[in-house]
């Protein structure tokens, strides 16, 4: 079959097989919308393997995804949707990814404790009371929902006038979408808390299949999308990293992080990422295959190849 590359992304590469779409994960690590210059071993492989995992349990509990047929040892062959700018979408347009992101918190971490702890984002916002100090790493009376631009050249997140506005979506299945990512989502934190984790967070992306029904694309839990936790070390106050945040923190205690974003806020090229340590690169990739075998319960064992 001939294939013909679409896309080629941070960490994934798209091939065009003519109404449908073949996904090859690679051993590519990105952070801060940056590739960072090593390859993880067997990253590409465990990532796609967690998502046709999700993907099967959302088609048992009727849930609509564009997954159709896992292709070993790190690709998937998915149902093929349009690409369509903001301004193109009409509330009639059908096949065509949403253009938002959606992004569930249950724990306070990552950019929503820099934010409330900077005072952006208000605890009452959160679901908490009135002058409740916003503690990191401890969990939301609520999930709390957030979407963000998905075509864009960085990331923006979206109040839900905006977001409609991009998307075409009627208010009635903005509401849909947001059950979607929140019956997942508990899915999600239900069955890895039996093994031993507990979901922080993830992001989601949608579109609306032929009939103009929403599907999940994508993959979603995973230790690129989603953050995860050790449960025992969590309930002995202890915040252990089982995600690609591990990498994160790395670039957050070596300053380049800060330096980073400072550059960004003051219109500055973007510094150049480092190369990650060997001892990083090894404790990554143990981590990958560590959080494949606590999502699945199978013992990871490298697949062969089709």
């Amino acid at each position: 079959m001939e294939r013909k590359l679409l896309m080629k992304g941070k960490v994934k590469e798209a091939y065009d097989l003519g109404d449908r779409l073949e996904f090859r994960f690679t051993d590519n690590i990105s952070v801060f919308d940056k590739i960072i210059p090593n390859l993880i071993p067997f990253k590409g492989e465990t990532l796609c393997r967690e998502g046709v995992y999700w993907f099967e349990r959302a088609a048992r509990m009727g849930i609509k995804t564009h997954f159709l047929e896992y292709q070993a040892p790190a690709g998937m062959i998915c149902k093929k949707v349009d690409i369509l700018q903001p301004q193109q979408i009409t509330d009639k347009s059908k096949n065509y990814l949403i253009p938002l992101e959606w992004i569930c918190r249950w724990y306070v971490a990552g950019s929503l404790y820099d934010r409330a702890l900077e005072g952006k984002v208000q605890a009452e916002s959160l679901g908490f009371s009135a002058g409740h100090k916003v503690v990191y790493g401890e969990p939301l009376p609520e999930p709390f929902l957030e979407v963000s631009t998905k075509l864009e050249k960085t990331d923006r997140l979206l109040k839900k006038e905006e977001a409609l506005k991009i998307s075409g979506l009627s208010p009635q299945e903005f509401e849909d979408a947001r059950e979607v990512v929140l019956k997942i989502d508990e899915d999600i934190g239900k069955s890895v808390a039996s093994r031993g984790l507990i979901h922080v967070d993830g992001k989601k992306e949608l579109a609306f299949d032929t009939d103009r029904q929403i599907m999940v694309i994508d993959v979603y839990g995973t230790a690129d999308e989603d953050r995860f936790w050790d449960k025992a070390c969590y309930e002995k106050g202890e915040f252990v990293d089982l995600s690609k945040e591990y990498v994160r923190q790395y670039y957050r205690q070596t300053g380049y992080k800060d330096q980073l974003y400072e550059a960004r806020d003051a219109g500055r090229e973007d510094l150049p990422i480092p190369a990650l340590p060997s001892a990083v690169v090894e404790e990554t990739g143990r981590i990958y295959i560590k959080i494949f075998e606590l999502i699945t319960g199978e013992k990871f064992k490298p697949a062969e190849h089709c």
